[in-house]
């Protein structure tokens, strides 16, 4: 496959294996095991199977393998894993190359799940975890040790849309050898620029905007060669976290169209962003694309445009928040986002629900903040539905 595509053409084309019959579109190979040819041939793959060399589909299969193939091809990276799920991918790439002693830095804006790996389970097993405002350098410099493994953040953290201040970031931790671990979900794979960043290993919910469309769930870990199959792989393969290929199949069609889907999704948020930031029912409009977000230049200078996802604090808090999510009409409530259908959630009850009162305070998720991930409706649709729903507070 050629490495000078474009974006669009590595997304419909990159890591394409036709079968003998020369499909058109992507085959999907449901099996869970592959015959040799001779029990010698079984003892050398065994030994050390090829890129195309498959033995049990935990380990690697060819429709999992087109998947990670163009996924590596579009953020720049030397390689990837398919996960079941994100948070199987960031579980899976934290505990593979961490161990007791050893010391990691992250951003304390994250999603909860995230923390609870963080919090609950490595620091069980005798990580030491230092949380820090991940949009000052200067705590990342006072917190990042010589013996610091790994730093963790959300380039854009849920559902704040704190943006941090990667390249920055990377610097601090190279200094000391640290791997940058980076939860890259919001930024989306079509304006990321987090390799270019300084980021070693770049993670993604595929359940996001990659399917894009609420109908699998997956996730993938991408780094360099050596990080994936010597140290992710090893992990992955004997503690059963890898994506069916039935998922993996919907993966790639749902790459095809990512980057117009993405583009208009941004497109549409920015338009939503601009059109309710002065509405005096709400205490604040959060979105990087607004000149007024704290990390507006930042944003500008690491992505190619500005996510997706914007958040609406309402002024009145719980109460008024839920009479706005009772109204809408066309956006729907759930907790997924980068789908093609706008969906609204309030964090504080659902997602980050969980978190103290005064730990949702510090990271600024207010009784009346709504994470917004827009779809691709029409933005005057969006817009009016919207506008509506503020008039039932």
């Amino acid at each position: 496959m050629s490495q000078d595509w474009n974006t669009r053409t590595k997304l419909v084309h990159q890591g394409a294996r036709r079968s003998q019959y020369g499909e058109v579109a992507e085959a999907i190979y449901m099996t869970q095991g592959f015959v040799y040819p001779t029990a010698e041939a079984a003892e050398a793959r065994f030994l050390g199977a090829g890129p195309d060399e498959f033995i049990y589909a935990r380990y690697g299969n060819p429709t999992v393998a087109a998947f990670e193939d163009r996924i590596a091809a579009i953020e720049g990276c030397e390689d990837a894993f398919a996960t079941a799920s994100g948070m199987a991918a960031v579980s899976g790439a934290l505990m593979a190359m961490l161990r007791a002693g050893d010391h990691v830095v992250a951003a304390r804006a994250l999603f909860g799940s995230c923390l609870y790996i963080l919090e609950n389970v490595l620091a069980r097993y005798g990580v030491e975890i230092s949380f820090i405002d991940g949009t000052d350098l200067d705590a990342w410099r006072a917190a990042v040790r010589p013996d610091t493994k790994a730093v963790f953040l959300e380039s854009m953290s849920n559902p704040t849309l704190e943006v941090i201040d990667l390249r920055g970031v990377a610097q601090i931790a190279h200094a000391v050898g640290a791997t940058v671990v980076v939860d890259n979900v919001f930024a989306t794979p079509v304006f990321s620029r987090a390799v270019e960043m300084g980021a070693d290993v770049v993670i993604y919910s595929a359940t996001k905007h990659i399917d894009g469309q609420g109908r699998a769930l997956g996730g993938v870990i991408c780094g360099t060669r050596e990080f994936i199959r010597g140290t992710v792989e090893p992990y992955m393969k004997h503690t059963g976290g890898a994506l069916s290929p039935f998922n993996a199949w919907v993966m790639l069609n749902g790459m095809a169209t990512l980057d117009l889907r993405v583009r208009a999704q941004a497109a549409n948020a920015q338009a939503i962003a601009e059109a309710l930031q002065d509405d005096t029912r709400l205490a604040r409009v959060i979105y990087p694309g607004l000149p007024d977000h704290p990390q507006h230049a930042i944003a500008v200078d690491q992505m190619s445009g500005f996510g997706t996802v914007l958040a609406l604090d309402v002024a009145g808090g719980q109460d008024a928040a839920f009479k706005l999510l009772n109204a809408l009409n066309i956006i729907v409530i759930s907790n997924n986002l980068g789908d093609a259908r706008s969906i609204a959630t309030h964090p504080a009850t659902t997602t980050h629900q969980r978190l103290p009162d005064d730990q949702k305070a510090l990271l600024g998720i207010t009784p009346g903040l709504i994470r917004l991930s827009v779809g691709l409706e029409d933005a005057t649709d969006l817009i009016a539905d919207l506008r509506a729903a503020l008039g039932a507070i």
